[in-house]
């Protein structure tokens, strides 16, 4: 039975980039994935720019189109725009961006196992016994990046789910060239176009990902808003379409990130971004820290189990947290947003700019400083 250092689980952003900065640092490591590379992932596929700068490695051969300006509109009365010199938001397709970091890894020494769907966790002291449908290996560590659906997770012990998953529905469609034309310079934020959420639209290379996503944990019909959302940005013809629905965990596990050998990264452990639900750029953060940390405990359980709590606590849990509270106030009291955004509304579009860029995060005194202003514009 073949042994590693660390067993990764999942190829997407998260786990590849995990795996390449674990060999980086001379860590044996292995990146198990169920399906064959490249695979499509559902996604919108806007990568803010934060995520893009910490990448070590360029990515040009898989941009699809780059966006300086960002627009964010709340229905026909309020539209903001904000510029950047660098790319805000760069569209990629999951297919060939998990597959390019996927291939960085292997260059550092990362072993592939494609088309090994895990079956099984055992526990024999302090290592882990992985059981694939095709193999079996050992490992000191675990890293679960295998998403929202994380069965990983499920096998080590989060049996009970405390994240919070909010659904999202997202098309690929090609539309007359006319069309596409006409909206292939533009990315755009809706906001309330969906209940609760948001609907977007990023122009990829030759079509469109349109989509719908909603803040609120119920049952909602959501093709009826991305239908609603089509005739918005004027679309009413569709040549081919694809439907994609899926989940997204918008606040992090309250019940840790790590048992036993398996710490948990990405949507696994609940790390997007709860306003913009955006996950890949927190998704490869997490993924540092967990290789930080285990890097610099130098491969001690117990040691890189704290490291990476106290990493985790330092920013992206905070952040996440100020993001939650922000999240609920801004799509759940419409009133008194609305009223904020015409007076606000263009100083809050380059906030999120700047937390697009990783310039800034959401503030920890947001509750102070949204309540002030509410006063200011009320007496």
């Amino acid at each position: 039975m073949e042994h590693f250092d660390v067993a990764v689980i999942g190829s997407g952003p998260s786990g590849a980039s995990t795996a390449f900065h674990l060999a980086k640092k001379g860590i044996s490591t292995v990146l198990i994935e169920k399906e064959k590379l490249p695979r499509y992932k559902t996604c919108g596929g806007g990568f803010v720019y934060r995520g893009r700068k910490n990448l070590p490695f360029d990515i040009s051969s898989v941009i699809e189109r780059e966006f300086h300006t960002v627009d964010v509109f709340l229905g026909n009365t309020l539209h903001f725009q904000t510029v950047r010199e660098e790319p805000t938001i760069t569209m990629i397709m999951r297919d060939s961006f998990d597959n390019l970091i996927v291939e960085e890894a292997k260059k550092q020494g990362v072993t592939l196992l494609e088309e090994n769907k895990l079956m099984d966790i055992s526990f024999d002291n302090d290592v882990a016994i992985l059981t694939t449908d095709k193999n079996t290996i050992s490992a000191k560590f675990v890293v679960a990046a295998d998403g929202a659906l994380s069965t990983t997770a499920k096998m080590a012990g989060w049996t009970e789910e405390t994240r919070k998953l909010i659904p999202a529905l997202e098309y690929e469609i090609e539309v007359p060239e006319e069309d596409f034309n006409r909206l292939k310079d533009q990315v755009r934020f809706d906001i309330d176009a969906i209940p609760y959420g948001y609907a977007w639209n990023f122009p990829k290379k030759n079509h469109l990902s349109v989509g719908v996503a909603s803040t609120k944990k119920a049952r909602i019909n959501l093709k009826k808003y991305y239908q609603e959302y089509l005739e918005t940005i004027g679309i009413k013809t569709i040549l081919k379409e694809s439907q994609h629905g899926f989940q997204i965990p918008i606040a992090p596990r309250t019940d840790g990130f790590v048992k036993r050998n398996v710490f948990l990264i990405g949507d696994a452990a609940g790390f997007a971004d709860p306003i913009t639900a955006e996950g890949i750029s927190n998704a490869i953060y997490s993924g540092v820290l967990v290789a930080d940390a285990i890097s610099e405990s130098e491969l001690n359980l117990e040691k890189a189990s704290a490291l990476y709590e106290e990493k985790l606590h330092e920013k992206l849990i905070p952040e996440i947290k100020t993001g939650l509270w922000l999240a609920k106030w801004f799509y759940e009291q419409k009133t008194i947003r609305n009223v904020m955004l015409k007076k606000y509304g263009q100083r809050f579009s380059d906030a999120m700019a700047d937390v697009f860029h990783g310039d800034r995060s959401y503030p920890t005194d947001i509750k102070q400083a949204i309540t002030r202003k509410i006063k200011e514009l009320v007496f």
